[in-house]
């Protein structure tokens, strides 16, 4: 997947395109997740869903693999919320 530098915090980003139809910068290293109502991040799946999610768990009852939103991890990220 093609890396692009954030407009914010420089650092390597990927898109991907959301089930609704949206691009989502995410961190471009995978996380193994599992999804939990109560989960304390938002992982964008290979295919576009997004669900909540924890990322530390048993790897044998893991949901599945995918990416942290980058809205999460960059300091910069309150410059890009709509208003």
């Amino acid at each position: 997947m093609k890396t692009y530098p954030c407009r914010g915090c420089g650092k390597p980003i990927i898109w991907i395109q959301t089930t609704g139809g949206k691009s989502m910068p995410c961190d471009p290293e995978q996380v193994t997740y599992w999804k939990s109502k109560h989960g304390t991040h938002k992982i964008v799946t290979p295919n576009g869903e997004v669900v909540t999610a924890d990322v530390d768990g048993f790897i044998n009852t893991a949901t599945g693999i995918g990416y942290i939103s980058h809205f999460a991890t960059c300091p910069e990220a309150g410059a890009f919320r709509r208003q």
